[in-house]
């Protein structure tokens, strides 16, 4: 059976900006393309929810970060459906967003 997973709105509000940011700066097809990527690890990691590695030094929440471009998901492997908590640009603060998110 597949497993499913939802995206938290902090994370859509993520993917959004992120979508936006690229459009802006790059193009709308460099855009979709990376949105792309981006959503079609959701579903890799409900299928396989240790493929991410835990990162004690942003965080001591029980979510797991998966690397994608220059992006980090962060998720709660434990969740049923998996939860996709945020989706942030590795050169940002991740741990000081963590602390207000979670």
């Amino acid at each position: 059976m597949k497993r499913r997973f939802i995206v938290a709105p902090e994370a859509a509000r993520d993917l959004a900006r992120i979508w936006r940011y690229l459009k802006k700066e790059s193009s709308r097809e460099i855009a979709d393309r990376v949105e792309s990527v981006i959503r079609s690890k959701f579903a890799y990691l409900a299928q396989f929810p240790g493929a991410g590695h835990w990162r004690l030094d942003l965080t001591s929440a029980e979510v797991r970060f998966f690397s994608v471009y220059s992006y980090l998901i962060v998720y709660r492997p434990e969740t049923e459906p998996l939860e996709i908590v945020s989706i942030l640009h590795a050169s940002r603060d991740v741990a000081g967003i963590l602390r207000e998110r979670l």
